[in-house]
């Protein structure tokens, strides 16, 4: 299915670029959360094209308890440096990712 400019793709499992960008937003996001998660596994995700990358990541962190994560990524020749942008929690596995 083709992707539409500016829309997000198709949720796809999370793969080992996706943890990686997870682990470095771990600390953001308890932040966030005001609190320390145990587990931060990444489980799937979607992509945006902008003016760089935004991941939409949903990402265990204990229990039956799943946040999502909006991630920007600046395009390399900016430094490709990450910001975790937007931050849903109390989300279920079961819970779509939607642009947000």
């Amino acid at each position: 299915m083709p992707m539409l400019c500016g829309g997000t793709t198709e949720e796809k499992e999370a793969n080992e670029e996706v943890q990686k960008i997870c682990d470095e937003m771990k600390t953001h996001a308890e932040q966030k959360a005001g609190k320390t998660f145990d587990v931060f596994s990444a489980r799937s995700y979607k992509t945006q094209l902008v003016a760089g990358t935004n991941y939409f990541v949903k990402v265990h962190v204990g229990g039956e308890e799943f946040v999502h994560l909006r991630v920007y990524k600046m395009l390399p020749h900016y430094g490709g440096k990450l910001e975790l942008t937007s931050m849903q929690s109390s989300k279920a596995h079961h819970d779509p990712i939607e642009y947000f």
